[in-house]
């Protein structure tokens, strides 16, 4: 088994037993159960690539059952409990703790544990990322947009608090559902984000990561306690861009804007579920920022060419986006979209509202966006200047890669 077969497996199954294994021996000892279902999966990697199991799956889920014992062992309450689950009702209760309805629950107690209001916010989104989704501290950084360092500072402190406040594994209730669920969409979001416009350096899409993302996002609304307008709406955007990824990257592995992109390719069961999901959100009077991203992504599958796209409604919801949550990274899509349409004074305004700092690793993008906009004036030296800057700080060699071909093209232009 390859590498990166482990590491989808790990992906898939790390968060589902952490969760398990903690709604059975409780948040105190979070920290031994993540090294016991790291261990299994190193001890995995290095059996498998001489003999694969025939159900990877399946094995993984045993080696999960079998850490119990060793976790009793590190707990030093082995004489209390080994017996107890060598045979027995401890057993049978153990092995329907692992049946799929179960591992949901277990998964969706630790999704609400993540964002709770004990923890600093910071805090429950990395915490989340790490224990309900296997992110590496690295991968975590990269989808926050800060450093490694930081990141295990968050995972500490998230677990002292759990451990300081005693907090217990379960799903709220009432006011306290609606007060969590907020935060727990915004983690749901940065999964997906991270899958669906990775940093990683030689990997534009993960689509592993867009899979976890859409499956947690279901499990909220298989819950009726937990399904809401907003998720059906962050569900609907995770559908409309899921469907146009296959048509992201071309054969020869590089990318292709939404101008290049075959929509023939784009997946129409997910458009049409995401359509579904949309006309389910929209049943409420009060829109979230998925709300108007879900509208947005629609507008671009709506359209049957490039050509036929309607950027001043595009335009409108980008608007109504900011003034819900504004963002440096909506004033900069804003500027693209009016540079789109010809409209360059508005563009130049919404440039000048930035700095390339807003946009911290993503600041390639403001550069390239600048770029765009003084070859649509024909100010080609300019153009030039900003496509040379974008390049000097561009991380994913897939994007290096569309920004040289730019490159290429203005300085014929020169």
């Amino acid at each position: 088994m390859k590498d990166k077969d482990i590491d989808h497996l790990f992906r898939h199954h790390s968060g589902k037993m952490v969760s398990v294994l903690t709604r059975i021996f409780g948040l105190a000892h979070l920290e031994i159960i993540e090294d016991a279902v790291q261990d299994t999966f190193i001890k995995a990697s290095l059996s498998w690539r001489k003999e694969q199991p025939k159900y990877p799956e399946a094995w993984l889920t045993k080696a999960a059952k079998n850490r119990v014992l060793d976790i009793f062992r590190a707990l030093k309450t082995q004489k209390k409990h080994a017996d107890l689950l060598s045979t027995g009702t401890d057993v049978i209760a153990i092995n329907e703790l692992f049946l799929d309805k179960e591992i949901e629950d277990a998964q969706l107690r630790m999704i609400f544990t993540a964002c709770h209001p004990k923890l600093d916010p910071r805090d429950r989104i990395s915490f989340a990322l790490k224990t309900v989704s296997g992110f590496s501290t690295k991968e975590i950084a990269s989808a926050l947009l800060t450093k490694e360092d930081t990141i295990k500072k968050r995972l500490m402190r998230a677990r002292k608090a759990i451990q300081k406040a005693n907090l217990k594994f379960y799903i709220p209730q009432g006011n306290e559902l609606l007060e969590r669920i907020e935060s727990v969409m915004e983690v749901l979001y940065l999964i997906f984000n991270e899958g669906f416009h990775s940093n990683n350096k030689d990997q534009l899409i993960r689509e592993d990561l867009c899979g976890e993302a859409m499956r947690l996002c279901q499990l909220l609304l298989k819950q009726k306690n937990t399904r809401s307008p907003d998720v059906y709406a962050l569900f609907a955007l995770m559908c409309f861009h899921s469907a146009r990824i296959e048509a992201k990257i071309s054969v020869n592995n590089e990318i292709l804007d939404l101008k290049q992109q075959d929509r023939s390719q784009w997946h129409f069961p997910l458009i049409v579920l995401g359509n579904t999901m949309m006309n389910k959100a929209v049943e409420t009077d009060c829109f979230s920022c998925y709300h108007y991203e879900a509208a947005i992504a629609g507008e671009h599958i709506r359209a049957r060419t490039f050509e036929d796209t309607n950027w001043n409604q595009i335009l409108q919801w980008y608007e109504a986006l900011h003034a819900l949550q504004p963002m440096p990274s909506h004033i900069l899509t804003m500027a693209v979209i009016c540079t789109q349409t010809k409209a360059y004074e508005k563009a130049d305004n919404y440039f000048n509202q930035l700095k390339v700092e807003d946009l911290e690793q993503r600041g390639y993008l403001f550069y390239a966006a600048k770029s765009d906009y003084y070859s649509k004036i024909e100010k080609y030296n300019r153009a030039l200047e900003y496509i040379n800057l974008a390049l000097s700080l561009v991380n994913n060699s897939l994007e290096k890669d569309y920004l040289l071909k730019k490159y290429s093209t203005l300085s014929l232009k020169v």
